[in-house]
C-alpha cells in the first residue's frame, strides 16, 4: 500500500506550511495562505562533442534549487512588524527580505502523510525574490508569486 503525502488543508498541525528566518537576528516568519508550491531541483549539465562520437557526451554538473508558490497577502507578513525583533524575519516581512536581499534560512514542512504520521520536512539557505503582487475584481484579495531562489543544497528530514 503506498504512503501519499497529503497536505491535509485546514487541519491545524498537519498541512503543509513553511517559515522564513532571516539571516540577520532570530526570530520565525510562517508565511500563511500558501497557494501552490512547487519545489525545483534542476541538475545543469554539460555538453561536448568529440570527433570519435557520432553523439554529443554530457555529464550532470551543479543544481540550480528554487521553491515557487503563490502566496495571500496579509499586511504583517508582508510588510514586516515593526514591534517584532529587529532585523528577524517578522521584523521585515517577506517584502522587506527581498527588497534588502536578506539570506534567509527556510523550513518546508511537506503534510502529514495519508495515515496521519508526520512526513519530511525540507531546509536551506535562500533568498527571496519573484515577488508581483495582484489583485482584480474576480480576485479582490492581494495575490504574489514568490520564490525563494536556494543558496547551496536542499537538506531532507
Amino acid at each position: 500500500m503506498a504512503v501519499y503525502i497529503n497536505p491535509s488543508p485546514g487541519v491545524a498541525g498537519a498541512q503543509c506550511s513553511l517559515t522564513l528566518v532571516s539571516s540577520l537576528a532570530a526570530g520565525n516568519l510562517l508565511l500563511p495562505s500558501l497557494q501552490d508550491i512547487t519545489l525545483n531541483n534542476s541538475n545543469d549539465v554539460f555538453t561536448w562533442t568529440q570527433l570519435d562520437s557520432g553523439s554529443k557526451k554530457q555529464v550532470a554538473t551543479t543544481a540550480t534549487n528554487s521553491l515557487d508558490m503563490n502566496i495571500v497577502l496579509d499586511t504583517e507578513t508582508f510588510f514586516g512588524n515593526v514591534s517584532a525583533t529587529a532585523n528577524s524575519a517578522p521584523y521585515f516581512g517577506v517584502f522587506g527580505l527581498s527588497k534588502n536581499k536578506t539570506l534567509c534560512s527556510f523550513s518546508l514542512y511537506l503534510g502529514d502523510d495519508s495515515t496521519g504520521a508526520n512526513t519530511k520536512t525540507i531546509t536551506g539557505n535562500a533568498y527571496v525574490t519573484g515577488l508581483a503582487p495582484t489583485v482584480s475584481a474576480d480576485s479582490p484579495v492581494w495575490i504574489s508569486p514568490i520564490t525563494l531562489t536556494v543558496s547551496g543544497d536542499y537538506t531532507v528530514t
